[in-house]
């Protein structure tokens, strides 16, 4: 390593307090050694200032021990690369001052030995076992969580706290931890798998200042106020609240995004245009109205006496009239007494828990229990989700802190949104209820209904988790409303790992059954190919052999017809040949010897004057007619097939006698 990069290690671990070399080195390498980046990469946001930034009336002690060598080389260091920070400002613009609240100072207590603080982190399939001291700040612990599950820091938003941290640079030792603690790893506003380069864009749209022009139809006026990326919408509309003396929950927005689903997105990743946006601010018609009331609402409930009464606005001044008009109105039930269609009263339920409690719930599936059953459970297992009932009940006195704190609850809404098909139905009313398990018993049967109709009316609500192991669908726990915000994201998380691990093994399973049918598919598809091809080399040797055989028979005709032919011919050959002479007749007689093509032979007398054609047609009629064989005289050898018919035997010197010789053309 060289001296330089040696300066810029020590620059890195002076500024950022990180003393594992290794660690520190990972940090300036995935930076490519740029000092101001790799410390705008590992410190949180509200805590990026520099030592050397600190305002001259700040001054902070602490004794550190160090060898000289390191101790001398990390001061010059310190000095000339702050130096030089300085000049590249125009790169990333860092705090000039800092408060008590930014940066912590050190800890004067050199007396209290630190503790080892354990934790086990969790994130989506990853997870890991940190052990870190109670000195360091929750800054720290997410910096060695991106080091070893690669969850940038901006990204991290850590659930399961004992007591949240209220910043990134608060130490663990005022969070009064026990010794184990379990953290799980939620990543709110970017998409998963984001990369560098994105991490990278979004930290420059977290420092870059957005200008809002804010149009107040209330008063007529616009604003336009500069806020940087950073910060929330809750914070913005915080801010608008002292100027327009409107108060939050009572400010209806035009122009944000529709991926803006909660108050807690920041204005970097709420995706408004940028470096400018229009929004049209108006004050909600219900705080808007001139008569100033307080509403009652009385719940329809068999035994609930109590009534809740909604704030009154914020424009109630001490100069009101002492007396106010009080209205009284009835909250309409999430579903109504005997309902008969399970579709629509559960599409009812949806709109009205909406109208009660706002819009920030679960997303409730607008069908019966068996369509949400089928759904969430009844697909192939790469597809299945957990099914999640919610069952409410306007007596219980936990219902309102339940739907509103918990069920809207930004952590838990991100899980039963990936992982769930949330179905709900209240149990107010009995019939109401009756129907529920009637449903459940055909569904899942009379264990099922059983476990439901077991639960207390003062536990409710609760969310009764269902899934499906293998080839059941059954009840996996119900969770109560009487919990917090923790114990319920820890139920739902646990719920998935179970629920990810079975759904590994059924894909696993149904892999390998969906092979083995591929498999006897394959061999029954060759199977019946190679049937297929038997019979089709049957019908061709079928019909080969129909065609050899009818061939055969036209052959054995036309021989037979041809063989009758002959046989005609020969004897009407046969009725015309003249008589053999008799030898000693005293005429001139030529005596032929026939060599037949069998080694036969065959003597004939003829009259010396007998034209060629006689001994000709005397062959014909033994059966070798002159087309098929040649007759061949033995001196001079000639053909004698080939001669004039009319000349007679003793013109071609056969006479006295004379042998041939038969052969076949």
């Amino acid at each position: 390593m060289s001296v330089n990069r040696e300066e810029v290690l020590a620059d890195f671990q002076a500024c950022t307090g990180i003393d594992d070399v290794a660690e520190a080195i990972l940090h300036l390498e995935e930076t490519n050694w740029d000092l101001l980046g790799a410390i705008n990469r590992v410190m949180p946001q509200d805590t990026q200032t520099l030592p050397s930034e600190v305002d001259p009336d700040v001054q902070m002690v602490e004794e550190v021990k160090r060898p000289r060598s390191v101790s001398t080389r990390v001061t010059r260091a310190s000095s000339s690369r702050l130096s030089s920070g300085a000049n590249n400002s125009h790169r990333f613009r860092m705090p000039t001052s800092i408060s008590a609240d930014v940066i912590s100072l050190p800890s004067t207590s050199h007396g209290r030995e630190a503790r080892s603080l354990n934790f086990h982190v969790y994130f989506r399939e990853k997870d890991a076992k940190l052990t870190l001291p109670d000195t360091d700040t929750v800054g720290e612990l997410k910096n060695t969580i991106f080091v070893r599950l690669g969850v940038p820091v901006c990204q991290q938003n850590l659930q399961g706290w004992k007591n949240s941290p209220k910043s990134d640079s608060v130490t663990l030792s005022s969070l009064n931890l026990p010794k184990e603690n379990t953290l799980y790893v939620i990543v709110p506003d970017l998409e998963d798998g984001c990369t560098a380069a994105e991490e990278s864009k979004f930290v420059e749209r977290l420092i870059q200042t957005y200008t809002l022009n804010i149009r107040d139809e209330a008063s007529n006026k616009t604003y336009k106020l500069k806020f940087l990326g950073s910060k929330t919408i809750l914070e913005v509309k915080t801010d608008v609240y002292t100027l327009t003396d409107i108060p939050v929950r009572h400010q209806v927005w035009k122009g944000w995004p529709p991926n803006v689903v909660n108050d807690k997105t920041t204005l970097a990743s709420s995706g408004i245009n940028y470096p400018s946006h229009d929004f049209v601010l108006e004050r909600a018609a219900s705080t808007a109205n001139n008569e100033k009331r307080i509403v009652v609402d009385l719940v329809e409930s068999d035994n609930s006496s109590a009534e809740e009464f909604e704030d009154a606005s914020e424009t109630f001044a001490v100069e009101d009239d002492i007396f106010v008009d009080v209205e009284t109105k009835r909250m309409q039930p999430l579903i109504p007494d005997n309902v008969e269609d399970e579709t629509a009263a559960c599409i009812h339920f949806c709109d009205q828990f909406t109208s009660r409690y706002g819009s920030s719930h679960p997303d409730f599936f607008p069908g019966s229990l068996e369509d949400a059953i089928k759904e969430a459970c009844m697909k192939p297992a790469k597809d299945r989700r957990l099914l999640a009932i919610y069952l409410h009940h306007d007596a219980s006195v936990l219902t309102n802190v339940f739907c509103t704190q918990l069920l809207g609850y930004e952590s838990v809404l991100q899980c039963l949104s990936n992982h769930f098909v949330v179905w709900g139905w209240d149990l107010t009313h009995e019939s109401n209820k009756q129907k529920f398990l009637s449903s459940v018993s055909k569904a899942l049967g009379s264990v099922a209904a059983m476990t439901i109709r077991s639960i207390d009316v003062d536990t409710l609500p609760v969310l009764i988790i269902i899934m499906r192991m293998r080839s059941t669908t059954d009840i996996y726990t119900v969770v109560h409303g009487n919990i917090g915000v923790n114990e319920l994201l820890t139920s739902l998380v646990q719920a998935v790992e179970v629920f990810t691990e079975q759904q590994r093994i059924d894909m696993k399973e149904e892999e390998d059954r969906a092979a083995r049918e591929r498999v006897k598919m394959e061999q029954d598809a060759a199977y019946q190919e190679s049937l297929a091809a038997d019979r089709a080399k049957e019908e061709a040797k079928r019909r080969q052999e129909l065609m050899e055989s009818k061939e055969k028979e036209r052959k054995q005709i036309l021989r037979q017809e041809i063989e009758l032919i002959r046989e005609a011919y020969r004897l009407e050959i046969e009725s015309q040949l003249p008589d053999e002479p008799e030898e000693g007749s005293g005429e001139d007689i030529a005596k032929i010897r026939f060599r037949l093509p069998k080694g036969e032979t065959a003597v004939r007398r003829f009259r010396a004057q007998a034209p060629l054609k006689v001994l000709l047609d005397y062959l014909v009629v033994l059966g070798y007619p002159p087309d098929e064989y040649k007759v061949l005289s033995s001196w001079p050898r000639r053909d004698l097939t080939a001669l004039d018919p009319k000349n007679t035997l003793q013109e071609l010197k056969l006479y006295p006698q004379e042998t041939v010789i038969l052969e076949e053309r």
